[in-house]
């Protein structure tokens, strides 16, 4: 069994399970308040919301920045519900000062200064696999968090590129058992980056938890059509309800 890291009350490994929801990235008070309202009352229990948004492209939505991690707070605030939100450098670590957990994405997974700076907070890390990395170079990258003393680590599969074109990338579910055999970090999937088409997002959030994720980031969004970064792969909060369900069902028959 994982370790278990506490996020602010909310415990992630260890037996406990937790689902992870919220938008792509944060657009508006309305949008991510009303979001994260909706993925409360389906069942979430922490709010993901990417404020600095690493793009490919230079002329994409890059994210309102420390105006967006301001809205995350107050979201925070109505709900209840603990934030993640993604760091992209160092010196944004004042910005997080007030945030639940940082998360470390796909793109920064081997930033070992940015990783070094982390080990010497407190807070929970979620460190995401790179595009291309193996199994090994993720551990290898939660080691420098943990040498400079911070233990609040947790793993996150979010699938890798292959030689496959249907799907954004292939998420690798071997993945699960493989870093519980190797660690003792909780581990969740984030079926969302990895498949890039909402449709399949509910099967393989499903499949996440009979691999024995200790939880799931999924994106919401009320209005993924005319969402700014990542609509095609993010559910409307009404299907978020469904798949939330089916995965609570999964859960309590392993346990």
């Amino acid at each position: 069994m994982s370790a278990c890291v506490e996020i602010s009350g909310v415990k992630i490994g260890g037996g406990h399970f937790q689902l992870i929801a919220g938008p792509c990235s944060v657009e508006s008070k309305e949008q991510i308040i009303g979001i994260a309202e909706r993925v409360k009352s389906s069942g979430a229990s922490v709010l993901r919301g990417g404020a600095f948004k690493p793009r490919t492209s230079p002329y994409d939505f890059q994210g309102l920045r420390a105006e967006g991690i301001e809205l995350l707070l107050e979201a925070r605030r109505i709900t209840g519900m603990p934030i993640v939100t993604e760091i992209l450098s160092e010196s944004h670590l004042p910005l997080f000062e007030h945030v639940d957990v940082i998360q470390v994405g796909a793109r920064n997974m081997q930033n070992f200064e940015l990783l070094t700076m982390l080990g010497r907070t407190d807070k929970p890390i979620l460190l995401k696999r790179g595009l291309a990395n193996t199994l090994a170079e993720l551990l290898g990258s939660a080691e420098y968090i943990l040498a400079g003393g911070n233990r609040n680590i947790i793993l996150c599969e979010r699938g890798v590129r292959t030689f496959e074109t249907y799907t954004r990338n292939t998420l690798d579910l071997s993945a699960v058992p493989v870093l519980k055999e190797l660690s003792d970090f909780p581990v969740v999937v984030d079926p969302s980056h990895a498949l890039g088409i909402s449709r399949l997002v509910g099967p393989m959030a499903m499949a996440a938890v009979a691999a024995g994720a200790d939880g799931v980031m999924i994106e919401v969004h009320n209005d993924p059509a005319n969402a700014l970064c990542d609509g095609a792969q993010s559910l409307t909060p009404d299907e978020f309800d469904i798949v939330a369900e089916r995965v609570r069902r999964i859960w309590s028959v392993l346990m």
